[in-house]
């Protein structure tokens, strides 16, 4: 396909998301479905569009001065498909089925600057949201949100039950893989440029061996920063789909116990191959939504690491169009869950132990406010500092946290290079 038509493919695809709200993923895999003559590369570079334009959907919208599928394909078509704007107005004649011609408007929008935009235009960040996160990141706020409109690389967190760094970098040497900055355990695939192909990781013989699991560094450091080693007991409250708790398997070296636990049973499910992947023998995965099984355990954990439901501010640049479909209603929603998973968790510590919360979110609202909102009503809980915490799982000084704070740890693409990610120590006294 030429330039042009992958253009005109993205904005039909965008036309299903914006119009008929569909997520991203299906709006996707129905193109490709209804187009089977698009090869590989095009679904690819189609896709890569798609999602740069929602990335900077605001920023697009305003530098074209209208919200439609077309102004959002033709604004993130250089970047996304590697063109120069003039290149995309020549791409743009109506013939081969790519898109009419540009207006004199459109052209105009392919090189304006975002320097009149309002602040939360130019960071890409919904207006609703912009008060809570300017007051989070002040003057470093637009560069948060910039850096949350950009594409993610693909972080691995090498099993240590298997293999080593040095194994998987040397396997996946090809897709110019490198160490991550700050887990010791992490390994970096750089995002694709322009149209290039995302590499399908888990198509590797070193995935399916279990050397490697697709994890975010910042979920990485959680789970170092949990305090789980060997022989230890320890619960995973909200497992998900297990990316936590084989971490913590391996930093327990199939020692001791991990219960694995999480409400839904649709996320849980692939926990089960993951953990026969990895070699695991020390997780105990529990009933999804078996709430009386999970409170019966009682407060027998050394560490309960409670990765709480969240708006996933964080993975932006993954989920992009979770952005712009993020309500206030649902803001709070996921406050009185963490509410309710802190309480649940903290009733399950055991003296001397250790409660980490984690969210991938960036709101202060789901963060530092829900840890105040727990300590005053849990005078037997304090928070380690970050810097403890830090420097017995690294041996090393911690990172400057994103908000500025010392007490707990928020980590941003811009900062770190992670995705968002929100973490907290809390010990309960002996």
């Amino acid at each position: 396909m030429k330039a042009g038509a992958r253009i005109a493919a993205a904005i039909e695809v965008l036309e299903a998301i914006i119009n008929r709200y569909q997520p991203v993923a299906i709006a996707l895999t129905d193109w490709g479905k209804a187009h089977r003559f698009a090869g590989s590369g095009d679904r690819n570079a189609i896709g890569g569009l798609v999602y740069d334009a929602m990335r900077r959907r605001a920023s697009i919208s305003w530098a074209f001065g209208e919200d439609t599928p077309r102004a959002l394909a033709l604004g993130a078509a250089s970047s996304a498909l590697g063109l120069t704007p003039e290149a995309v107005i020549a791409a743009c004649d109506g013939s081969d089925h790519s898109p009419p011609p540009l207006t004199e408007t459109e052209q105009a929008g392919l090189t304006r600057p975002l320097d009149g935009a309002p602040p939360h235009v130019q960071a890409d960040i919904p207006e609703w949201l912009w008060p809570s996160f300017s007051d989070q990141f002040g003057a470093d706020a637009v560069a948060e949100g910039q850096a949350m409109a950009r594409r993610a690389p693909a972080d691995l967190r090498v099993n240590s039950l298997k293999s080593t760094p040095e194994k998987v970098l040397k396997a996946l040497a090809s897709f110019g893989a490198e160490p991550c900055g700050l887990s010791p355990i992490g390994i970096r695939v750089p995002p694709p440029v322009g149209a290039q192909r995302t590499p399908n990781l888990q198509a590797e013989a070193a995935f399916q061996a279990g050397w490697f699991e697709i994890q975010d560094e910042g979920s990485q450091i959680a789970a170092l920063m949990s305090g789980a080693g060997p022989r230890k007991q320890v619960l995973d409250l909200c497992a998900g789909a297990g990316g936590k708790t084989l971490a913590l398997a391996a930093l327990m070296q199939n020692t001791g116990q991990i219960y694995a636990y999480d409400a839904d049973r649709n996320q849980l499910k692939p926990i089960f191959e993951r953990i026969k992947r990895a070699g695991v023998r020390n997780v105990q995965v529990l009933r999804a939504g078996d709430e009386v099984a999970v409170d019966a355990l009682g407060p027998r954990f050394d560490v309960v690491l409670a990765d709480a439901p969240c708006t996933g501010t964080g993975t932006w640049r993954r989920r992009p169009d979770a952005k712009w479909r993020l309500k206030p209603e649902a803001l709070k929603a996921r406050m009185a869950e963490q509410q309710s998973v802190l309480k649940r968790a903290a009733s399950l510590v055991k003296p001397g132990g250790q409660l980490l919360y984690v969210t991938c979110s960036i709101l202060p609202e789901e963060n530092t406010g829900q840890i105040a909102w727990f300590l005053e009503g849990n005078a037997d809980f304090s928070v380690i500092p970050t810097a403890e915490v830090w420097k017995a799982a690294f041996a090393s000084e911690p990172p400057p946290s994103a908000d500025a704070r010392t007490d707990t740890l928020l980590l941003t693409p811009h900062r770190h290079g992670t995705d968002g990610f929100f973490i907290a120590a809390l010990g309960r006294k002996a």
